[in-house]
């Protein structure tokens, strides 16, 4: 890293460097404020002075937040490692009892497949903060600071945040064995569209899409019954609501004890890769490195 500016007016303050980097990280202005105990209007003011020096813009103010533009990027990974080995010389580290680590994602994801997995390192002094909600939101609170590592059922758009593929969840379609025996020997997918479905929301997303998937036509059925999380779902059908189309992960113990059915076993199931989303950088918290180890390894067999 050159840490001269490109007009040959001295060597750069190390505190505007901070700065560019925290708001690199953060995607906003006022995460990174907080990040790094500032007002937002001395970051505002740091960064002003740090383009000024470097005789460019350096990040695309948005509505919500700051996108990086293509020079900054080269700067950030030309800063990241210089600096975060500073850090770590000058004792810029959490003390001996490390902030809670925020991890977000899918409610059943994170209850079903994460939090059993995390607990020996809860039990070890890990603290841990889980939140829940849907994808899109959660990753504008990412980028706002609000959260370390976030579990999206959708790649991110843009360069501010890294992802890197988690898992792939595989789509079933299944029924309690009452519903199960009532459809032999009947054709699919017409005979289903006279019986209950069991579904996410109004407009079945995720039904939709097996249908679009796995039989090619359009899908002509209205929800008997909507519960807006997975388990809801789960619970339904076991008790005989109806049918439905659920992640294998959620279900697999039900499938193998026979309390559910598979109705149909396509060649070619439909998936979703689920991705592991951070900000870029090391995070100040070494925690955070080890949840998300943990997270990796819990996947490995899934």
């Amino acid at each position: 890293m050159d840490a001269h500016d490109g007009h040959g007016s001295g060597l750069l303050d190390l505190n505007l460097l901070r700065t560019f980097l925290a708001v690199h990280r953060c995607g906003s202005l006022t995460a990174a404020a907080h990040q790094l105990g500032l007002s937002q209007s001395t970051v505002t003011t740091q960064l002003r002075a740090l383009e000024r020096r470097l005789g460019r813009e350096l990040f695309a103010r948005r509505a919500r937040g700051v996108t990086p533009l293509p020079y900054a990027d080269e700067f950030a990974a030309q800063l990241s490692a210089p600096l975060d080995q500073l850090a770590v010389f000058t004792g810029e580290r959490p003390g001996p009892v490390a902030a809670p680590v925020q991890l977000a994602g899918p409610a059943e994801f994170l209850s079903t497949v994460l939090v059993g997995a995390l607990a020996p390192l809860v039990a070890d002094g890990v603290r841990l903060r889980v939140s829940t909600g849907l994808t899109d939101p959660l990753l504008e609170e990412l980028r706002a600071g609000q959260h370390d590592l976030v579990i999206a059922t959708q790649r991110p758009r843009g360069r501010v945040l890294h992802a890197e593929p988690l898992a792939d969840e595989e789509f079933v379609l299944v029924a309690a064995p009452l519903f199960a025996e009532r459809l032999a020997g009947r054709e699919l997918p017409q005979a289903l569209e006279r019986l209950p479905l069991v579904s996410y929301a109004e407009d079945l997303p995720i039904v939709r899409r097996y249908w679009r998937h796995v039989f090619g036509v359009r899908l002509q059925a209205r929800p008997a019954l909507t519960v807006p999380d997975l388990r809801g779902i789960l619970a339904a059908v076991l008790a005989g609501a109806g049918w439905t189309v659920l992640p294998s992960y959620l279900c697999r113990a039900e499938l193998a004890s026979g309390a559910l059915r598979l109705l149909h076993q396509p060649d070619d199931p439909p998936i979703n890769t689920a991705f592991l989303v951070t900000r870029p950088g090391q995070s100040a918290n070494p925690h955070v490195a080890l949840v998300h180890d943990r997270i990796l390894a819990a996947v490995e067999d899934w």
